[in-house]
């Protein structure tokens, strides 16, 4: 495979880079999973329209706020709803699978949907220890085992050998591009020992983020999938009308980030005037820093945080994220965004 087949063309000299969408499937207070599904698919066709790249889904589970546990079923969902844009997982969690399965099902959905999917590939659980263990049943290997799953899951999507008695049907012999993410280093030079594109989780993790980033850039080795590393970055953006209007949005994540913190996951809450008395300094100083790659405000005020970040971080493509409690807002936020990013392209 090379590395336009794989749909990860790089871009670092382009001043144009592609932008995409991390959607959490976001259960608000006062809904259900099933209006969590609806508005994804709703999302995603808009994302669409106005010209995103991907549309990613993120496993997890045990989380009252989060609706796309059963990833690639949801993925299924959206590729069938949409025609043209890319969708796929950011990620799946592969300590709580089997490769075999992935590579069954994501051969499956890439038979559906030909040329659309992307598989990203995590080592967290995506949960806690309890509801891992419910996940796994035997916590053997886990993420210890992370590396050899992944070349296992790769070795299911090449052309099998007359010889090989397990394969994945369907899965071998599909494109199905492999991503690595990850929130710290290991990932990263894991990507870069294996060629393969890399994802970072910097819309909530950002402490080892341009560390990573130097290690993955520096120690890539091209790879029959890709031939000079390519990064993706998350980045939180609230973007409204008004400064006011989209520091009002932003809130509910705060407040949903606190919650988790404070080990009461719960739906997404809806937006506060204010944060005054919600949470101590020490939990505001958390939640700044872990939330510190964010674009919130006006659209002139977004527009220049998002020139600031790629100046900063040189992402090859930029995934956005926006956990907002009224869809209708959030379609806003992201319709926002592709004008900024139509605007830089042409300037």
């Amino acid at each position: 495979m090379t590395a336009t087949e794989t749909n990860v063309e790089p871009q670092r000299e382009r001043a144009k880079i592609p932008f995409s969408v991390l959607d959490l499937a976001p259960i608000t207070l006062d809904s259900t999973p099933t209006q969590a599904f609806h508005n994804s698919l709703d999302l995603a066709r808009h994302a669409e329209a106005w010209g995103y790249h991907r549309f990613w889904l993120a496993e997890h589970h045990n989380m009252p706020g989060i609706a796309s546990a059963a990833t690639s079923v949801v993925i299924g969902y959206v590729a069938g709803g949409t025609s043209t844009i890319r969708v796929g997982a950011g990620g799946v969690m592969l300590p709580n699978h089997s490769p075999l399965v992935i590579a069954e099902q994501f051969g499956t959905l890439e038979s559906l949907y030909p040329g659309r999917i992307d598989l990203g590939l995590g080592r967290a659980p995506g949960t806690d220890q309890i509801t891992a263990r419910a996940l796994r049943r035997d916590m053997a290997g886990g993420a210890d085992t992370f590396p050899q799953d992944v070349l296992e899951l790769q070795n299911y999507f090449r052309s099998a050998d007359p010889a090989q008695q397990v394969r994945a049907v369907p899965g071998q012999g599909l494109n199905v591009p492999l991503w690595l993410l990850g929130s710290s280093l290991f990932s990263a030079q894991l990507a870069a020992m294996l060629g393969l594109p890399f994802a970072f989780a910097s819309h909530f993790a950002p402490e080892h983020m341009n560390l990573a980033l130097e290690l993955y850039r520096t120690r890539f080795q091209p790879s029959e999938t890709l031939q000079r590393p390519y990064v993706m970055l998350g980045l939180n953006v609230f973007a409204a009308e008004t400064d006011a209007e989209a520091k009002r949005l932003f809130t509910s994540l705060q407040q949903q980030f606190v919650n988790l913190r404070r080990g009461r996951p719960g739906p997404l809450p809806p937006p506060l005037e204010n944060l005054e008395g919600f949470m101590t300094p020490h939990e505001q100083a958390g939640i700044e820093h872990a939330l510190a790659c964010s674009a919130i405000g006006s659209p002139e005020i977004v527009r220049q945080g998002i020139i600031d970040f790629i100046a900063s971080t040189k992402p090859d493509e930029l995934m956005v994220t926006a956990q907002i409690f009224e869809h209708e807002a959030r379609l806003r936020s992201f319709q926002i965004v592709a004008a900024i990013r139509d605007s830089l392209a042409s300037s």
